[in-house]
């Protein structure tokens, strides 16, 4: 499949031919859930807590006798009916990732790069280069060019001014091409790849 390329000044620069077994898939939502999924169960700090009867600095002795009250019989102020004491069955500190295989990873990889290019949501771009680290140009080009939201996957080394230039503009997120992943190329409405990006794509997914 071939697809134009395009530079940051808005012209046409040739074609590059990409290959239908990453970008020509039929899009599987469920693969790709499955791994944002995986993704965002990842990143979860798993850190939330509350104190139980244990955690609580409450005395251990008998409230009151156990007979002739007229009440419920109690024991610990540690119990989670009374105000101060142990939350009962709250959240405790966990990893909540879960595991997939390298395989599955690197098939979800390729269905969501195929739905960008089925939705018509793919560019790509000669390079991303700025001459200067200057914001209100890079949003100017990338005005004319359509793009509002998107994530813009550069090679393997990422140009030093572009990548200044962009990280405080809204909805843009710029990534080298190790970097790439489905959770990023979904959550933004288009994918613009380098052709270096391209080139390295295909020899890790083929």
């Amino acid at each position: 499949m071939d697809i134009d390329v395009t530079t940051m000044a808005g012209k046409k620069s040739g074609k590059v031919s990409i290959s239908d077994t990453i970008f020509g898939l039929e899009p599987r939502a469920d693969i790709i859930a499955r791994m944002v999924r995986y993704q965002r169960a990842k990143a979860r700090q798993g850190t939330h807590q509350t104190k139980g009867r244990s955690d609580v600095d409450k005395t251990g002795a008998r409230m009151y006798r156990q007979k002739g009250t007229g009440g419920a019989r109690h024991h610990s102020q540690a119990a989670p009916q009374f105000r101060g004491g142990g939350k009962a069955h709250g959240p405790q500190s966990r990893d909540h990732s879960h595991d997939l295989t390298k395989k599955f990873r690197a098939l979800a990889l390729r269905h969501a790069l195929s739905a960008k290019a089925k939705d018509g949501s793919l560019m790509i771009m000669d390079e991303l280069a700025a001459k200067d680290p200057k914001t209100a140009a890079l949003r100017t080009n990338i005005g004319k060019l359509g793009i509002e939201n998107a994530l813009m996957i550069g090679g393997a080394e990422l140009d030093a001014n572009f990548k200044l230039a962009a990280q405080n503009i809204p909805n843009i997120d710029v990534l080298p091409v190790q970097g790439i992943n489905v959770y990023d190329i979904i959550r933004r409405n288009t994918l613009v790849l380098t052709k270096a990006a391209v080139v390295a794509l295909e020899e890790r997914l083929k």
